[in-house]
């Protein structure tokens, strides 16, 4: 089974103590989940047009996993927490 990498593009932090009680939840919320952190931050290099915004990149040992975590009840806590304190795009990849 392949496994799966929860990508997260902050597009603007509106509201960073809204982003930090995110955070304070989401991160037990994931490892609960099976997740693991792989990179968080912001990107040392940008290439082709890349922005410099800040990334997440979590791995799953597969999609079922990561889908599961992000629709969790406790994912859903850190989500309400975060409100509207963050534009950002959320993409589940299949490894290959």
């Amino acid at each position: 089974m392949a496994k799966a990498y929860w990508i997260s593009a902050y597009r603007a932090v509106k509201d960073a103590d809204k982003l930090a009680a995110y955070a304070k939840l989401a991160g037990p919320a994931i490892n609960a989940g099976g997740g693991r952190f792989l990179a968080r931050g912001l990107p040392a290099k940008t290439y082709e047009h890349g922005l410099s915004e800040r990334t997440v990149v979590i791995e799953f040992d597969s999609v079922a996993q990561a889908t599961a975590t992000h629709d969790s009840p406790a994912y859903k806590a850190a989500l309400d927490a975060l409100g509207d304190g963050a534009e950002r795009d959320i993409r589940i990849v299949e490894g290959a």
